[in-house]
């Protein structure tokens, strides 16, 4: 059995040595500091994360896709990040996608052994069918896992472009993707669990690569999510009335008209306004502008 005692990640954090005898306050003072510490981490990891964006941007711009693989938490955080994008971004479903050892029973419950088998992972980028457009993403924050090393592996056999990260040095724990991502977050505060810095670093990361891979698509005018799924709920409709009423200033029930006019589309109902034209305009207008806002609206003030 592998030693992974000298991990980062499994290391014994000194200031939390007794914190099994700390007060409510100075516990949750403890837990404050340190993720104050983990925000600066992923700071210095910005180059690589820049990297990826456009990694993904391209991969997006190519009709590929950003899958994400990982055991554990990070599945479960990558299985977050890709089911939250269609209703913020309303995309397609298939455009990121999270794969997590032992399948969806493990994201309600811990299936520990699932993730010791590299050939598994192997066999979950060969179902996904994965080539040259995509993008795979293993998340192993302790950097050992079978699973996301051999669903690496596979993914560059197939020609996709590959990221890892992981917590630990690479020299501790080296990786054969074509980028690297290395937030060194320390030891936690219950050591070995890493649901707790190392997640919560894992979370910033992954929503920072996929926002902004999105706002690059135009996903976001200004800074409004406008191509978000206003069919879904009443709040997202509130949403959508009150995103045209701030960008077009027009009174509240003229603003939810439109958007019902234009099939609950908040881009559309924008273009629709802006050029006076009906919804089937509107949309070949948005078409033809990849679905970027700003060329049609900031056009028409000119």
């Amino acid at each position: 059995m592998q030693d992974r005692g000298h991990l980062l990640t499994e290391l014994r954090n000194p200031r939390s040595t007794h914190v099994d005898t700390m007060s409510t306050e100075e516990a949750f003072d403890l837990i404050n500091a340190e993720d104050a510490a983990m925000v600066a981490a992923v700071a210095k990891v910005r180059a690589e994360v820049c990297q990826v964006i456009d990694m993904v941007y391209d991969a997006f711009s190519r009709g590929g896709r950003l899958i994400y693989v990982g055991a554990g938490t990070s599945g479960r955080l990558g299985v977050l990040d890709a089911s939250e994008c269609p209703p913020t971004f309303l995309t397609d479903p298939r455009m990121v996608q999270g794969i997590i050892a032992g399948g969806w029973d493990a994201l309600r419950m811990a299936i520990e052994g699932a993730e010791d088998y590299a050939e598994h992972g192997a066999a979950a980028i060969d179902e996904k069918e994965v080539d040259d457009r995509d993008v795979v993403f293993g998340i192993t924050t302790g950097g050992t896992t079978p699973y996301v090393h051999g669903a690496i592996e596979r993914a560059k056999e197939r020609g996709a472009k590959t990221v890892f990260f992981a917590c630990v040095p690479a020299d501790d724990v080296p990786d054969g993707a074509d980028v690297s991502i290395r937030v060194l977050v320390g030891p936690e505060i219950v050591t070995g669990s890493t649901r707790l810095k190392a997640g919560t670093a894992t979370k910033l990361v992954l929503n920072t690569i996929t926002t902004v891979a999105m706002i690059k698509l135009g996903k976001v005018y200004q800074n409004l999510m406008v191509d978000v799924n206003t069919r879904a709920n009443k709040k997202l409709v509130d949403r959508g009335t009150r995103m045209i009423q701030s960008v077009i200033d027009i009174d509240r029930q003229t603003a939810r008209e439109l958007l019902d006019a234009s099939g609950g589309h908040v881009k559309t109902a924008l273009v629709m306004h802006a050029r006076n034209v009906d919804r089937a305009l509107a949309e070949r207008l948005l078409s033809e502008h990849l679905g970027r806002l700003a060329p049609i609206l900031d056009a028409e003030k000119a």
